[in-house]
């Protein structure tokens, strides 16, 4: 019975927060187009390939491709949870890391190209230089980066585990952060260009612009932005230390979550503003129409407008997911918002919610700055 009572209140609790109390339903409401069963929690933050394809791994080690309308278009199992999100190659193949130590390549078709072995966890998502390398950190303290057809090119040793995904320049720079308190920025080859020192782990992946500007935060509570020379311009104190990546929009403003609060930054490293009312663990998504969509950790998805001159009108909708907002969310080219939640009956499903407008031309929009999750600038569009 008491089971029973905390499904209908959860229930309640879903009714109240799409419509919000005391605003329009045409205003404010919104929905799902559709919910394809996955029967597994999702961390892993979705990619979206050139036909529409989704991509996303789950915890029970399932790599899923869905249509742009739900429907699955294979899954391929590995060993254990995929934390890492997928990012997809200009020829179509699919990269991703696991939790059974190993980084998979799989063809358009879900068919395995080729897995290598690592010595820890890979929950680091990968990134795509523009001669096909690729690049990812491990568990095992070690940063990877891979020949096409998965043999090793190089590997860089670092002092802790490598979560942090790494995002690669124009010229082909790459960086990352590492539990080690240090962010590196590597030339193409692996070698050390330089290093930067903060007073905490790194687990949050960078954001780049098309200045050379590096924009990261550390669980020492600051949000930092370095120069491509490794130099501090200027830094924030967030006091937060959450897994919130920072992301970019076509006003120069950077968004990041920090504590209980979404963050907009300034270019020049001043606060605009903070909304919020629970913890932010994933990165936020830009649309074109200046609608920047983030999740709190509850669930909960809004909709809110960049620009602070609407006031009252800032808020434009929220749809709750009821599970945990941990991966970060894409936006098609029609507008959905893509990730996993669980519907009013309790399964848990991928979802696409009803959006207005498709991702921001903006150096970094969003996770893994692009559609494709391939963590390169070259890749993002202006």
């Amino acid at each position: 019975m008491i089971g029973a009572t905390k499904r209908f209140a959860h229930v309640l609790v879903f009714l109240a927060l799409v419509i919000r109390p005391g605003t329009s339903p045409a205003e404010h409401a919104t929905t799902n187009e559709w919910a394809t069963a996955i029967r597994s929690p999702s961390d892993s933050s979705p990619a979206v390939g050139d036909d529409g394809t989704i991509y996303f791994g789950t915890f029970n080690g399932k790599l899923w491709a869905l249509d742009s309308h739900g429907s699955r278009e294979w899954v391929f199992q590995t060993g254990i949870e995929i934390k890492s999100a997928p990012a997809i190659g200009k020829d179509g193949t699919v990269y991703f890391g696991c939790r059974d130590r190993r980084f998979y390549a799989l063809r358009a078709d879900g068919q395995k190209r080729w897995e290598f072995k690592t010595g820890g966890w890979v929950d680091s998502s990968p990134a795509l230089a523009q001669d096909g390398t690729i690049c990812f950190g491990s568990w095992d303290e070690k940063f990877y980066a891979l020949n096409p057809d998965g043999t090793k090119r190089w590997q860089f040793q670092t002092g802790g585990p490598i979560v942090s995904s790494p995002a690669i320049d124009t010229n082909g720079i790459i960086y990352f952060g590492s539990h080690d308190r240090k962010f590196y920025a590597l030339s193409p080859g692996g070698e050390k260009k330089w290093e930067f020192a903060t007073r905490g782990a790194i687990i949050s992946s960078p954001a780049l612009d098309w200045d050379g500007n590096i924009f990261l935060t550390s669980v020492d509570g600051y949000f930092y932005t370095l120069d491509r020379d490794g130099h501090l311009r200027w830094k924030l104190h967030t006091a937060s230390i959450s897994e919130s990546s920072p992301v970019i929009g076509t006003d120069g403003k950077i968004y990041v979550g920090a504590n209980k609060y979404l963050w907009a930054i300034t270019p020049d490293g001043k606060k605009k503003w903070d909304r919020g009312e629970e913890d932010i663990d994933s990165a936020p998504a830009i649309a074109a129409d200046g609608t920047v969509y983030f999740i709190y950790r509850g669930g909960l998805l809004n909709g809110y407008n960049q620009d602070e001159t609407l006031g009252d009108r800032w808020w434009k909708w929220t749809y709750y997911l009821y599970y945990n907002g941990y991966a970060s969310p894409s936006i098609g080219a029609n507008g959905s918002i893509y990730l996993p939640g669980i519907t009013s009956d309790f399964t848990m499903c991928f979802i696409a919610v009803k959006g207005d407008a498709p991702l921001a031309k903006a150096p970094w929009p969003k996770f893994r700055g692009n559609l494709r999750n391939t963590g390169n600038l070259s890749d993002s569009v202006r």
